[in-house]
Parts: C-alpha cells; sequence; structure tokens
C-alpha cells in the first residue's frame, strides 16, 4: 500500500526550507545588532564551537560540511575579531579556534535571541512544539542509523 501523498511536500524539503530560514532569520538579526558583515555560512560555526574552542576539522565533522568550508567561515571569523586561532596545547602543529571576547559578547546575543525564539515556538504550539523537537530528533536518529546500513554495505531496507 502507497502512503504517498501527491499534495503533501516531502519532509526533507519542510527540512530544508527551515533551515534556510532558521539560518537567514539568524543572519538578519546578527544585521540589526550591527554585525552587517556576517552571512550565512557563518552560522556554521556558531552552532558547533562551544566556550573552550575546538580544533576547526572537528568543527566542520560536527556541521556536516567540508574542512574548506568550514576553514574559510573560521578565517572570516577572525579577520571580523569575532574568532581567535590559538595553538593547541596538546599538538602544536594543530590550532584551536576560539571566541574572541567581543566573539563571545556577540555569540552570547545570539544564544539569547535563540532562546526567545525557543519561548515564542512554545507559546505558539504547545505541547506540539515539544512533540515536534522529540520527533525531529528521532528522525535524526533513524537516519544516523540507517547511514550506518549503508556503511556496512546494506542496501536500505534490507535491515
Amino acid at each position: 500500500m502507497s502512503r504517498e501523498k501527491p499534495d503533501r511536500k516531502p519532509l526533507i524539503a519542510i527540512v530544508h526550507n527551515l533551515d534556510r530560514a532558521f539560518a537567514a532569520h539568524m543572519v538578519r538579526a546578527a544585521h540589526t545588532l550591527g554585525r552587517t558583515e556576517l552571512k550565512p555560512s557563518h552560522n556554521f560555526v556558531f552552532g558547533v564551537l562551544g566556550d573552550d574552542g575546538d580544533r576547526s576539522a572537528d568543527m566542520a565533522a560536527r556541521a556536516g560540511i567540508t574542512r574548506q568550508s568550514m576553514g574559510e567561515a573560521v578565517r572570516e571569523l577572525v579577520d571580523l575579531g569575532v574568532l581567535e586561532m590559538v595553538p593547541d596545547p596538546r599538538d602544536r602543529r594543530a590550532k584551536i579556534v576560539r571566541y574572541t571576547d567581543e566573539g563571545k559578547a556577540f555569540a552570547g546575543q545570539g544564544f539569547r535571541h535563540l532562546r526567545d525564539l525557543e519561548s515564542r515556538f512554545e507559546e505558539e504550539f504547545g505541547a506540539d512544539y515539544e512533540a515536534t523537537r522529540t520527533v525531529l530528533e528521532r528522525v535524526t536518529s533513524i537516519l544516523a542509523e540507517l547511514d550506518e546500513e549503508l556503511d556496512a554495505g546494506r542496501a536500505p531496507g534490507q535491515g
């Protein structure tokens, strides 16, 4: 029995559109704070860089982008004074990316804005919002499990 619904957007399209809308919104919010040089590719950095800093390659892996793309975004943010690169104390050949003081303040504003958005969504959707978050987290887990099957050489749907 087919579960196809011709007038229904595929979930991947909905999630993609949501991702693009969120990224664009965060950039517009940054622009209102005076950081007009920020662009959507910088969201990858803010999404994965913790307070203690990290290696650019590790950040790229978590963000699901290439090392080159992450490296370019990091370099741009270093040039803007938001990030700095310092020697990794565990491996002097490597660099740790971390926020400057200015970058910490700016990132803090962004994270507060995200919390405000979350509160707004919770007010708007109530229990449905939490259920949506749970479903999306589970969809992510299922896709990771399916990727493991593909990596093991099993065709989709062959368990």
